[in-house]
């Protein structure tokens, strides 16, 4: 009997101690020293996901510098450069000077959608902003058609944007040369000799070539201060690198893919094709190259500074930045050469407001033109 009760005994006592144990591990604790109750296991803990990567938080491309110039006459002749670019008596009628399609107030670009030629001559693109035109290598003109400064300045002064003509512009540069304001200037960069054409384009050039941005917030946040852009900005930096796909044509540092590229890069986005018979659609760097692949397109531009170039695009038909943005992250008008690069990209309006913001203010561009005092419209 004595046996049986202990055997009783004990079992009782091993029971009673099993189902505390089993309350206290149910409970959330752990057995210790010699107990016989089993100790909870550590739970496993839920792996931390790893942050999605944000472009603007890395290293991003700076500007580099423009090759300095080796002719020792080169700040002479940017005087004189910047004297032209202001001088309306190199127009055919003493109304126009290329600073009157290139304003300060409008980004270096122009204000009226079509350019105004002398004599009110609606011209049939969009005057483009010079900023960072120094960049370009070999493609000038929104199709590209002049291959350096010189020649985009020769064009210009002869064609429509000062109407002047290829056969006049010898007789015009010698008339400007004698000019009081202009003379000392000229011989300052080219000394005695007859004024030429050439000498025209040349100074002109070497002037537009200082027109360089490149202290945008974007810039100073890409050195090193991160306070240059704003939470929003950096937001919009990120959806321009990824979701956006706007670095295809807008690369950093420069913002277009244009600078980076001899000759240019140019690419049918599907504007000027709204509610227009084809026949009347520009055909654009087709007429450069004659190729029905090319036929629509047109180079990209700079968006450096593009806060304050509306109206945008060749043909100056979109008045307002975030227009021109939802219309470049839609699918675009559709025509037979549109570039694949050009779909929905399906961002939000908050994205769009974030892009939008970064393209507007985080790429604004200090300073301009230095304008004379006594300039007038």
């Amino acid at each position: 009997m004595r046996n049986t009760s202990w055997i009783a005994l004990s079992l009782a006592i091993a029971a009673l101690s099993g189902a505390a144990c089993k309350k206290k591990a149910a409970d959330g604790g752990g057995g210790s020293g010699s107990g016989t109750g089993t100790a909870a296991p550590t739970p496993t803990p839920t792996p931390t996901p790893t942050p999605t990567a944000r472009p603007s938080q890395g290293t991003l491309a700076t500007l580099p510098p423009l090759p300095a110039s080796t002719d020792p006459a080169n700040a002479a002749k940017v005087a004189l450069g910047h004297a032209l670019f202001f001088e309306k008596q190199l127009s055919v009628d003493g109304t126009k000077a290329c600073y009157s399609c290139h304003l300060n107030e409008n980004g270096t670009g122009g204000a009226d959608p079509l350019a105004i030629g002398p004599g009110g001559k609606q011209l049939p693109r969009h005057s483009p902003a010079l900023w960072n035109i120094g960049y370009a290598d070999g493609a000038f003109y929104w199709d590209g058609r002049a291959d350096s400064l010189e020649a985009q300045a020769k064009a210009a002064w002869a064609g429509g944007n000062m109407g002047v003509g290829d056969d006049k512009l010898e007789a015009k540069a010698a008339e400007v040369a004698k000019l009081k304001a202009i003379a000392p200037l000229w011989k300052a960069a080219f000394g005695d000799g007859a004024a030429t054409a050439a000498q025209v384009t040349e100074a002109l050039a070497a002037y537009e070539r200082t027109l360089v941005c490149n202290a945008t917030p974007y810039d100073k946040f890409a050195a090193g201060d991160k306070a240059a852009l704003t939470e929003a900005q950096q937001r919009g930096l990120d959806v321009f690198m990824t979701k956006g796909m706007c670095t295809a044509c807008h690369t950093p540092p420069h913002f277009t893919a244009a600078h980076m590229t001899k000759g240019g890069v140019y690419w049918n986005a599907g504007v000027g094709y709204a509610g227009k018979d084809p026949a009347a659609v520009d055909i654009g760097r087709k007429k450069v190259t004659n190729k029905d692949t090319d036929m629509g397109a047109f180079k990209v531009p700079t968006l450096r500074g593009v806060s304050a170039s509306a109206p945008y695009f060749h043909d100056g038909s979109v008045a307002k930045l975030e227009d021109a943005v939802k219309y470049m992250a839609s699918a675009a008008t559709p025509n037979p050469n549109l570039s694949p690069l050009f779909n929905d990209k399906g961002l939000t309006p908050a994205e769009l407001a974030d892009l939008t913001d970064f393209v507007g203010n985080g790429l604004a561009c200090p300073g301009g033109f230095e304008v004379p005092a006594d300039w007038k419209p």
